[in-house]
């Protein structure tokens, strides 16, 4: 509870005053330090157990390698997971953990074999994967891995999706971005997060007719909802349509992102007065 309210100094003091720790109490004061972003602490405090570790305290340790992803977390992280028990592998929350960190370590290889090793696969450890490729700048893979999980009928979640529809922007493949889009399901199609990556996979892909369609169907529009819009825009050489876009955007959404995508926009329209009138009334 002090942990999740960032009261750090009182969760330490109590920590402390207990006698008897086991996993559980170290477990809980490792995951805090995670989610107040001390990771450091987090990994001095786990050099601290001395007793035998459960499948939680691995995915905190892994998370926070994998945020830290310095010599130090490479070292403990791939130690931890040399000699994590056999049955540990299976838990789909304990192995993501694992994928995430080693793929954001760069080390693609040992990802795969970890991920070839889970008997049971669910559909966060497949996004894991698809994640990590696309951080490595193998976001070809992913479209192989897609066909996996169609072929053991494992429905991809939202996160998958996202993933997805990032790795379809990046390929700018209009063949790659419509094949997938045909098949995500329509309740995972209105759902904000997805509209707003399908509007920038569109917008980076040419094809600003589909951005804008996408874009007036959603609901409640948010920061990025607009902002990958005004990209769209810019992105397609239409200067005009993204400060037109960036006026009726409402004040209170708009930020520097905001602004950096609009100025683009003047920039790569030549629209040199637009350009001085908007970055006079931010200054």
């Amino acid at each position: 509870m002090l942990m999740k309210f960032g009261d750090v100094e009182s969760a330490e003091r109590i920590f402390r005053s207990i006698k008897a720790k086991d996993i559980i109490t170290y477990g809980a004061m490792v995951k805090g330090y995670v989610g107040n972003e001390m990771f450091e602490k987090a990994l001095d405090l786990f050099e601290e157990i001395d007793i035998e570790l459960g499948d939680v305290t691995y995915t905190i340790v892994f998370n926070a390698c994998a945020k830290l992803c310095n010599d130090r977390a490479m070292k403990i992280g791939k130690k931890l997971l040399a000699k994590m028990p056999e049955n540990y592998r299976n838990n789909n929350i304990t192995s993501t953990s694992a994928i995430d960190m080693l793929m954001k370590f760069g080390d693609v290889e040992s990802a795969e074999r970890i991920f070839r090793s889970i008997k049971a696969k669910g559909a966060d450890i497949y996004g894991a994967l698809m994640n990590g490729y696309n951080l490595n700048g193998e976001s070809w893979k992913c479209f192989k891995i897609f066909e996996e999980m169609k072929e053991k009928n494992i429905i991809p979640n939202e996160i998958a999706w996202n993933i997805l529809i990032g790795t379809c922007a990046k390929s700018g493949m209009l063949h790659h971005c419509q094949y997938i889009v045909n098949q995500i399901p329509l309740n995972i199609q209105n759902k904000i997060r997805i509209q707003n990556a399908l509007i920038d996979m569109w917008g980076k892909c040419g094809s600003i007719e589909k951005a804008k369609n996408v874009f007036n169907i959603v609901v409640d529009r948010d920061t990025i909802t607009y902002n990958g819009m005004i990209n769209a825009f810019a992105l397609n050489g239409m200067g005009t349509q993204a400060v037109e876009l960036y006026r009726e955007m409402p004040n209170n959404l708009r930020d520097h992102v905001s602004q950096i995508c609009v100025l683009n926009a003047c920039s790569h329209a030549g629209l040199l007065h637009e350009a001085r009138t908007i970055f006079n009334e931010i200054s």
